[in-house]
């Protein structure tokens, strides 16, 4: 027995560890690696709606009130609503809504609508509409106040008709069917 290393064995444990080995117990190795890490923004939890400005409450839709080709009816009609006449009315219309006088259709009395269209007969004024518009059937017996008005060729009107004045030049006073000039409407009026 030998108490000094052979070369043999020496070599022996050369083979057995590498020339770069220390003495200090190896780490663990390393776990392999994966794809890079990458971050998740996206929300966990949902957000409540945020309250959004109220929109704007639409226009109620106007209802539209029909007399009826076969009924006569007198009385006044007032209200917000279109009215449609189909029938004989014989009395004051004043509604916010539009007016509507159908071909063979009669209306005795005075009108304030927001849109006046005849088609048959009208025997009374219109006042302050804002359009007034008369078909080729269309028999109009009275003064017409309106912003203004579309004729058809074939109706018949007999009155006084203003259209396209604002309230203050259509109030000035007449002298022979002409407006006054200011200085003499001032002279009149003290």
């Amino acid at each position: 027995m030998a108490i000094f290393n052979s070369p043999q064995n020496n070599a022996a444990a050369r083979k057995d560890q590498p020339s770069f080995a220390s003495d200090t117990p190896a780490a663990p190795p390393a776990p392999p690696r994966e794809s890079p890490a990458v971050a998740d923004f996206s929300p966990s939890q949902v957000a409540p709606p945020r309250a959004a400005a109220p929109a704007p409450a639409p226009e109620p839709v106007a209802k539209e009130s029909l007399i009826a080709a076969d009924l006569t009816i007198e009385g006044k009609i007032e209200g917000s609503g279109h009215v449609r006449i189909a029938g004989k009315f014989k009395g004051d219309v004043n509604v916010q809504g539009n007016l509507r006088i159908e071909d063979g259709a009669r209306l005795n009395g005075g009108v304030k609508a927001r849109q006046v269209v005849v088609a048959g007969e009208l025997d009374g004024n219109i006042q302050s509409a804002e359009k007034v518009e008369l078909l080729p059937s269309a028999v109009l017996t009275g003064d017409v106040k309106a912003g203004s008005m579309t004729v058809a060729a074939g109706s018949k009107i007999r009155g006084h008709v203003e259209c396209g004045w604002d309230a203050s030049e259509s109030a000035a006073p007449r002298r022979n069917g002409k407006a006054a000039e200011p200085a003499e409407a001032a002279e009149r009026a003290s």
